[in-house]
């Protein structure tokens, strides 16, 4: 194989009868048209910068121009097929005949799973996998196709469709002029009969007399004839447009006093009030005494390739994505309106100005590192940078080199980079909180386990950080037991200064008798609450500490803020985290308020299994618990959920389920189970929860997409596990509820009526179990399903240690789940009732496998 998509053995016979039913758009017409253009001798640059023009609007690798007769010719083209022009093929092996046969524009994102294509040598030689292409129309017939295409999946998009069929336009433009050019060359008859038909007219003026002579073409192109031409130059110089006229008398002049060539193109005003493109060429020629006596040269019309180009300058225009053009100088020559609108910040009109000038921060940044990379090796590049006022925005670009200079087409990305910033964040919290989950439950040594939780705190969150452990349970307000004091330990320090961390260990060591019963300690022991202190944390620490050696070592350590957070574990107290900043670094947001507060509550949980390990199960249940949080208080629904873990404490896995609002009004829904039964499953079930809130509540998506996103993380973050999941969307506007349901390999949820009805809301198409992407190769998105609910309508949300028995079929326990439901009386119990009775009928003498359960009820929209 070649390249492109010229691949397919010997040229067909004539009026072969391809397999995709072409014949019919042979007429003989159509064949000669395909002929005229296909005879074209040579490559056509033309038609390869406009098929490379294609190719980099719509994102693809390659592009083409062919003609189709009884064979394919390709005419021109860019990127793999480039050198496939010239050559020829059999039109029943080629892609172009389905477009061609369409005779509509032909979409294929994958051509590997379409029945049309897939067998065709171009695509099972691995050089297509998509395809875009038009087809081309020489006065009303169908002659070739303009295609796009990659060895990769690409989704078109209709603006790619529209880009191509306006693009179509001057191919065939550029094909029609290129045909009746070549037809100047067989020999001199052909070549006058040519000219003629063309309207290719001739001039000679005599420059000693100034008489200027016109054949009988030129005078028509002009719409003059000899009695109304004046036979001079002033004439000639009243036909040309007033703004081209200086610049053909300079063009003239040069020729004339060089005894040179003579070149230019200019409108012309038709006497009828037409305006005309015209393109001379001639030579001036000397005289005996070497001076220039007479100037010969030909003219014709190039209306057409004007307004070629103009359409493409109005699509280029009216493109939603912004371009403009550098020269080789580095100087705007065009921008678009989006362009401008984009790079309107800087108050001016950027046409005619210097990149640099205008856009001083590009020097030395990554614009002008990708820019003169592009120029340098005459490579397309992309890449993404950001732009500081006024613009304050990052950017998406895509540049190549032109004969001109640099092309340049661009979005603005802002709000996609901070999603994906917020998504990053995300993953980092997520995998904080696991490393945080890990680190505590390796160890069951209280001291081992303060030390891992302060480093892991340090440097991320805090410049240095104490780790308290709380024994025994302390009254409401500690400051009533005279001993609370003896109750606390500071077993965990850490600074990120390796100097300075034999300071923390002395503060730490003589904090605790210092402190008073008015201390930032003694408050978030008392109300169970983060204390905070934005500013000049050293001197309102030592305030509230008795004159000694730890009032003096704070302020030797001089933190500007703190946070005290309570761990609290199982009903008490178990320890505290105070973590500390300089003055160079600020005070902690919301979000990193937020998830110090979350990992005070896994290692609040995790410390107490230190200090009260007294049963079988280990550390994975804690965290486990930890994260099954209390339904949200939601509008319109009530809400109950239940947790058993299974009866072997070394069983213990990932069943997870969540509940949660969205910022707007909407319910969340989730339930989902890690494949393991282990600590490692635990983790992972922390993690992955944590991903499917930050990702629902940061992106607002559905239900599917948000699954696949979480897929996408899961890769992308390394988390090597499979888990299946139901993530639900309960909307309420209007007065009714609408439910979303996206469906990861998990049990599908159960729909109680208020009639008594149950049945499963089930998805006809199989998705994958997360994480199966990442083994089993590219996935096609998740669907949902929509179910509309009424007042009374409950949902049940379960994983599989509900339903799944030894030596019995799934189908049977999702049977029994259901008949239990359906009972008569079940609708008329509240949420809390109906899982309790749903455990009791069917985790009777049965707990082998750990289960989550979720109830729903709509009581208003």
């Amino acid at each position: 194989m070649t390249s492109g998509l010229d691949d397919g053995g010997p040229a067909g016979v004539a009026d072969q009868v391809g397999p995709f039913g072409l014949p019919s758009a042979r007429s003989h017409s159509r064949v000669e048209h395909a002929h005229r253009l296909a005879s074209v001798p040579g490559g056509l640059p033309a038609l390869d910068r406009l098929a490379r023009l294609a190719a980099q609007l719509v994102g693809a690798g390659s592009a083409q121009v062919s003609i189709l007769a009884e064979e394919q010719t390709v005419m021109g083209g860019f990127g793999e097929a480039a050198q496939s022009v010239g050559k020829r093929s059999a039109i029943a092996d080629s892609l172009c005949s389905v477009t061609l046969d369409a005779a509509e524009p032909l979409l294929i994102p994958d051509a590997a799973d379409d029945e049309r294509v897939r067998d065709l040598p171009p695509v099972t030689s691995g050089a297509v996998r998509s395809y875009l292409g038009v087809p081309l129309r020489v006065h009303g017939h169908l002659v070739g196709a303009l295609c796009v295409f990659d060895p990769h999946v690409h989704a078109w998009e209709p603006a790619d469709v529209a880009l191509l069929e306006q693009l179509s336009e001057p191919v065939v433009a550029e094909l029609e002029l290129a045909a009746l050019r070549a037809s100047y060359e067989d020999d001199r008859r052909t070549w006058r009969l040519a000219v003629d038909a063309a309207g290719v007219g001739a001039f000679d003026w005599e420059l000693t007399t100034d008489h200027l002579r016109w054949d009988e073409r030129l005078l028509e192109l002009f719409g003059l004839d000899r009695d109304t031409f004046g036979g001079s130059i002033e004439a000639f110089n009243e036909a040309v447009h007033p703004h081209d006229r200086e610049r053909v008398r300079q063009a003239l002049s040069e020729a004339i006093a060089t005894c040179g060539e003579y070149a230019a193109e200019y409108r012309i005003n038709r006497p009828d009030g037409d305006i005309r493109w015209v393109a001379a060429r001639g030579l001036a020629l000397s005289g005996p005494d070497g001076v220039a006596a007479r100037l010969v040269g030909a003219a014709y019309d190039t209306t057409a390739v004007r307004e070629g180009e103009a359409r493409v300058a109005r699509m280029l225009d009216a493109m939603p994505t912004a371009f403009y053009q550098l020269d080789n100088e580095w100087r705007f020559t065009y921008a678009n309106p989006e362009a401008q609108r984009l790079l309107g910040g800087i108050g001016t009109d950027i046409v005619g100005h210097l990149l640099w000038d205008l856009f001083p921060y590009t020097v030395g940044s990554d614009f002008e590192t990708h820019y003169r990379q592009a120029v340098e090796t005459g490579r397309p590049v992309s890449f993404e940078a950001y732009y500081p006022p006024p613009l304050d925005g990052w950017y998406e670009l895509r540049c190549w080199p032109t004969p001109d200079g640099l092309s340049v087409y661009f979005i603005e990305v802002t709000e996609r980079h901070r999603a994906r910033e917020a998504l990053d964040a995300a993953a980092r919290r997520s995998a904080l909180l696991a490393d945080v989950a890990q680190t505590l439950v390796d160890t069951l040594e209280g001291e081992e386990a303060a030390t891992r939780l302060a480093q892991l705190l340090v440097p991320g969150l805090g410049d240095w950080c104490l780790v308290t452990m709380v024994d025994g349970v302390l009254p409401d307000d500690p400051s009533d037991h005279p001993s609370w004091r003896s109750r606390l330990r500071d077993l965990g320090t850490w600074h990120v200064d390796t100097e300075a961390r034999a300071l923390v260990a002395d503060y730490a060591a003589a904090r605790i008798p210092s402190l008073t019963d008015d201390s930032l300690v003694t408050r978030a022991l008392r109300t169970g609450r983060p204390v905070v202190v934005r500013e000049e944390a050293a001197e309102r620490i030592a305030a509230v500490l008795v004159p000694g050696a730890a009032q003096d070592l704070v302020r030797v350590l001089a933190p500007w803020s703190s946070v005290i957070l309570p761990m609290r574990g199982r009903g008490r107290v178990a320890g505290l985290m105070s973590v500390f900043r300089g003055a160079d670094r600020p005070a902690w947001d919301d979000d990193e308020l937020d998830l110090l507060a979350e990992i005070a509550s896994r290692a609040g949980f995790a410390l107490d299994n230190v200090h009260l390990y007294d049963r079988q199960r280990d550390l994975a249940e804690g965290l486990q618990r930890s994260l099954l949080t209390l339904p949200p208080d939601h509008a319109g629904v009530e809400i109950a959920v239940r947790y058993e873990p299974a009866a072997d404490a070394a069983q213990v896995g990932g069943d997870w389920y969540d509940a949660f609002s969205h910022p707007d009004g909407d319910l969340h829904l989730v339930i989902g189970d890690v494949v393991g039964h282990d600590t490692v499953a635990a983790a992972a079930m922390g993690q992955l929860r944590g991903l499917l809130r930050g990702i629902a509540v940061t992106t607002g998506a559905g239900p599917a997409e948000v699954l696949d996103k979480l897929d996408d993380a899961m890769g992308y973050l390394g988390i090597d596990t499979l888990a299946s999941a139901v993530v639900a969307r309960l909307e309420t506007s209007d007065g009714r509820a609408r439910l979303r349901v996206a469906n990861a390999g998990h049990l599908p949820p159960l729909l109680l009526t208020p009639a008594g009805a149950a049945s499963y809301v089930t998805d006809p198409e199989a998705h994958v179990m997360l994480g199966l992407s990442q083994r089993a190769g590219h996935q096609p998105p998740r669907g949902e399903v929509m179910v509309d609910l009424g007042p009374g309508d409950t949902l049940l949300l379960f994983t599989d240690g509900l339903v799944e028995r030894r030596r019995e079929s799934l189908d049977d326990g999702l049977e029994r789940l259901r008949v239990a439901v359906a009972e008569p009386d079940s609708s008329g119990l509240g949420v809390e009732e109906l899982a309790d009775r749903v455990l009791s009928r069917l985790a009777v003498d049965w707990n082998e496998d750990d289960i989550a359960l979720v109830v729903v009820r709509v009581v208003g929209a």
